[in-house]
């Protein structure tokens, strides 16, 4: 599979982006509500519509913000095709990654590992990527090798 960094900088990564109305909003929503369902998880919902399960806190400190995260990672579209993955950790500032992966990492510690499920206003929007369609909703799972 042709490797092309799922995590970019976050200005590149919504650059283009339109803002999405309420309605839109609700949509991925019920979207994601319904695989969950299917699929019988169970996951927590934040305010900004990122839902998420964790698997393993980790120890020691909650990553911060000014963090420096390696990670191992996998990235699937809602019906299962795999549109990256990092079986060896990458390394990037968390200030660097998009918006969902921001809000999860603050949630982890090292070592820790999760899954997240990501709302296109909150992954790459409306932007056409190789391998992700435009509005895509995104499924991460995550795993936190090392923080600096």
């Amino acid at each position: 599979m042709k490797k092309f960094f799922i995590l970019t900088l976050l200005t590149f990564a919504l650059s283009a982006c339109k803002t999405y109305n309420e309605k839109d909003l609700q949509q991925f929503d019920v979207k994601i509500q319904h695989y969950l369902k299917k699929h019988h998880l169970e996951m927590e919902r934040t305010n900004s519509g990122l839902y998420y399960h964790i698997e393993k806190e980790g120890e020691g400190e909650f990553i911060k913000f000014t963090d420096v995260v390696s990670f191992k990672y996998k990235g699937r579209l809602l019906d299962g095709t795999v549109f990256d993955e990092a079986s060896k950790p990458v390394t990037f500032e968390i200030k660097q990654l998009i918006g969902a992966w921001k809000e999860m990492m603050l949630y982890l510690k090292p070592g820790g590992k999760a899954q997240l499920i990501a709302p296109p206003q909150l992954g790459y929007g409306d932007r056409d990527l190789d391998d992700i369609p435009p509005h895509s909703i995104l499924i991460f799972d995550i795993e936190v090798v090392e923080v600096k």
